[in-house]
């Protein structure tokens, strides 16, 4: 992180619900003091449908043109809306290849994705939350539909588990510090340590509902969280400890809000 600024990074395939996922990017922006970047990716297969190579040069710069105006119309009202500048980039290629291109290229503190409702695992059409998961090691939010970061509603944050592992310290303090009080926390019997939440959670009451450890913990757990109106879920990826990510990617799948993947 430079300047006292987190580096939020969206990935956007600009089909589906693009406008709630710039927003709900947009209002954590302005939580937690962050700068956005927008980065699209388009398959040549989407772009070059004419045979000749003259032609298909020609096509590839009318749509190269085309797409970097789509974007404008779609960022632009956005941004004045929540006076935040945000820079973007397009690319045509693999679309895995360019992401982790721009990752490294970028390094942001925060990936941003879209989630459809409902539904498995499938962003930008190629699996592309696996991927981002695997290759980005920071946090990544995964944003639902709704426009749950919305400066009139009240922002509510939820956590999966351990806090301590859950949040990076500031990130942690940022999104306590502007959320409704009291903090939840859901934790699987058996699994979460009582004794592990993180000193910045002292800030403000907490509720813990606690749940039997079974096939179905997710899915309750997902009505427990849509019951209480929570904005943003924290939860770790479980990088190295095969029950966390079991919870993880069931958690992707089940549950409905916008979920923070650290």
């Amino acid at each position: 992180m430079t300047n006292n600024k987190y580096k939020i990074l969206v990935l956007s395939d600009m089909k589906g619900a693009t406008v709630a996922l710039l927003k709900n990017t947009m209002g954590l922006a302005k939580m937690i003091n962050g700068e956005v970047e927008f980065f699209h990716v388009k398959k040549p297969t989407e772009i070059v449908e004419r045979e000749s190579q003259l032609s298909a040069v020609r096509e590839i710069n009318e749509q190269y043109f085309d797409t970097d105006n789509k974007i404008k119309q779609v960022l632009d009202p956005i941004s004045k809306t929540y006076d935040i500048k945000v820079k973007s980039k397009h690319a045509f290629g693999n679309i895995k290849d360019e992401i982790e291109s721009h990752i490294k290229e970028t390094a942001p503190d925060i990936i941003v994705l879209g989630k459809r409702k409902a539904k498995a695992i499938a962003f930008l059409g190629d699996n592309v939350t696996e991927f981002v998961l695997k290759k980005h090691k920071g946090a990544i939010m995964i944003a639902s539909e709704d426009d749950s970061f919305d400066s009139k509603r009240v922002f509510s944050l939820g956590v999966l588990n351990e806090i301590e592992t859950s949040l990076n310290k500031n990130l942690a303090q940022n999104l306590i510090d502007v959320s409704e009080v009291p903090l939840k926390l859901f934790k699987i019997g058996g699994f979460a340590n009582a004794d592990n939440a993180s000193d910045a959670t002292d800030v403000k009451k907490t509720v813990e509902y606690v749940f039997e450890n079974n096939a179905n913990v997710i899915q309750t757990i997902s009505d427990y969280v849509s019951k209480n109106n929570i904005s943003l879920l924290c939860l770790d990826r479980g990088q190295g400890n095969s029950r966390k990510a079991s919870y993880a990617k069931d958690a992707i799948n089940k549950v409905n809000v916008s979920l923070l993947v650290t």
